[in-house]
């Protein structure tokens, strides 16, 4: 790595870390009608996902129904 040949003082690298330049940023645009519908629309599809999903996970989750191959599997051990 290339290194300078003069020291840099201490209050130098101290000043520059207090600079503050004049210029200031652009203003933010606002965003359009058009925007922020496809933003609502987007977040109203992602929850209405993920209600869709709990709704049709929620029998596979339920401990008190027991599936079709489960009962098989229990009556094909009880009997000898």
């Amino acid at each position: 790595m290339f290194r300078r040949g003069e020291p840099v003082p201490f209050a130098f690298i101290a000043e520059a870390e207090s600079f503050q330049s004049n210029v200031a940023p652009p203003p933010r645009s606002r965003p359009s009608r058009l925007q922020i519908a496809g933003r609502a629309l987007g977040t109203v599809l992602v929850l209405a996902g993920l209600l869709g999903a709990a709704m049709l996970g929620k029998p596979a989750l339920d401990p008190q129904q027991q599936g079709s191959a489960g009962s098989q599997h229990q009556e094909a051990a009880r009997t000898p």
